[in-house]
């Protein structure tokens, strides 16, 4: 199957967007990296490749070897332009996640979120991680006018995991940590009709990180043909419940 996956030109979260593409492509299924602009040579925050502060708060070894194998892949290079996608071609969306600055170009591009509606009405498997959540939180359904996630149950970015790193980090970062004034908690939560009821944020953790063969600290959120998760922490889990909905009957 094809699986579309937009990101920015740089600032991506290395674990959120390697992991399940090293998941996805070991499955036999074919992922298109979708930029604004055709052709674009992708980058991720070069600081989870190296140690967010004094070496630590990174990616994992073995996701950063995964990223090393993708920047080697030739559809890291040979992206399309998501304006111009035909969003019937795919049979799967994936929205990865990352906090850093460049990660507005992708978060607020409305030319972006006018192709996400598209494909949100075909009822297609989409998968959406961290700040991934907050693009469909700013599609609109444009039947309703609603946030297409007004209906579902979704988890995110938590709040008090956002505002922790950002704490820890500002003497030296600044507001590396903040992608926009608002915590994407509360704006995901704004997108929702019962926010009480359908927005789940899962078990308190803050460094311990589910992996290839241990599910335990990973936590997930699957709606219908949606799945969200919180964090590269959760992406293992992510990735593999997100092929289990790619094997899945259109209509089961």
């Amino acid at each position: 199957m094809r699986v579309l996956m937009p990101v920015p030109d740089h600032d991506f979260d290395v674990t959120e967007v390697a992991v399940p593409w090293r998941l996805l492509t070991d499955a036999g299924h074919e992922v298109v990296f979708a930029t604004e602009r055709a052709g674009t040579r992708l980058a991720a925050d070069p600081r989870l490749l190296t140690g967010v502060l004094f070496g630590q708060l990174g990616a994992e070894d073995e996701p950063k070897q995964f990223y090393e194998q993708l920047t080697a892949a030739p559809e890291f290079t040979a992206t399309v332009a998501w304006a111009d996608v035909d969003m019937t071609a795919y049979d799967g969306l994936l929205l990865p996640g990352g906090h850093a600055p460049g990660m507005r170009q992708y978060l607020g591009s409305a030319d972006l979120q006018q192709q996400v509606a598209r494909f949100w009405a075909l009822g297609r498997p989409v998968g959406a991680i961290c700040h991934g959540v907050l693009v469909l939180a700013r599609t609109q359904d444009p039947g309703t006018g609603r946030s297409v996630l007004a209906d579902r149950r979704t988890t995110c970015l938590p709040k008090y995991m956002e505002r922790t790193a950002y704490v820890t980090t500002a003497w030296r970062l600044g507001r590396y940590y903040r992608t926009y004034p608002a915590y994407v908690e509360e704006e995901v939560r704004s997108a929702l009709a019962d926010p009480a009821a359908q927005f789940e944020r899962g078990p308190r953790v803050l460094t311990r990180r589910g992996t290839e063969t241990d599910d335990t600290h990973a936590f997930v959120v699957q709606d219908g043909t949606y799945v969200s998760a919180r964090w590269p922490g959760d992406a293992y889990l992510f990735a593999r419940r997100y092929l289990e909905l790619l094997g899945k009957p259109m209509d089961a």
